[in-house]
C-alpha cells in the first residue's frame, strides 16, 4: 500500500466563502499515482470546513444565509467564547459543515455521485490556513 501527503494553503480575504478545491485535489491524485485506495480530505483549522455538495452559486449563497441564520456574526457579544475574539460563530458554522470527506478512488479517479465536488468553507478567513490531502491506496 502506498501513501501520499500534502497540504494545500488557503488566505482567503473575506469571512467567509466557499472554494471548489476539487482541481488541487485531482492533481494530488495524479501526484500520488494511486489508482485504487481512498482520499482523506480535511481542514486543519477549527474555523474552516471541507464538504461535498454541488457547485451551484446559488446554493452557496443559501449555505451562507443558512448558517448565518443558525449562527449569526453579530452581535459579537452573544458568544462567551467572543472574550477577546469575534469568531464563535465560525467555529459553530464548521460544526455544522463538517471537518472532512472521505472519497474512494477508482481507476486513478474520484469516484464521486453525480455534480459532487470537494469545497473549502472558510467561516473566518484573512488569515492563513491549511487543508490536508491524504490518499492511501495502490498503484
Amino acid at each position: 500500500m502506498k501513501s501520499y501527503r500534502k497540504e494545500l494553503w488557503f488566505n482567503i480575504p473575506t469571512r467567509r466563502a466557499f472554494i471548489n478545491i476539487t482541481p488541487q485535489v485531482e492533481e494530488c491524485l495524479r501526484e500520488s499515482g494511486i489508482k485504487e485506495g481512498l482520499v482523506l480530505v480535511n481542514a486543519m483549522h477549527i474555523t474552516a470546513s471541507v464538504f461535498i455538495n454541488d457547485d451551484e452559486s446559488g446554493l452557496h449563497h443559501d449555505y451562507d444565509v443558512w448558517l448565518e441564520k443558525l449562527a449569526p456574526h453579530e452581535p459579537v457579544s452573544q458568544y462567551r467564547h467572543n472574550a477577546g475574539e469575534d469568531n464563535a460563530d465560525a467555529h459553530m458554522k464548521r460544526q455544522i459543515m463538517g471537518r472532512e470527506v472521505v472519497v474512494a478512488i477508482t481507476g486513478g479517479e474520484l469516484d464521486f455521485g453525480t455534480w459532487e465536488q470537494i469545497f473549502y468553507g472558510e467561516f473566518d478567513g484573512r488569515r492563513r490556513k491549511r487543508v490536508l490531502v491524504k490518499i492511501i491506496g495502490e498503484c
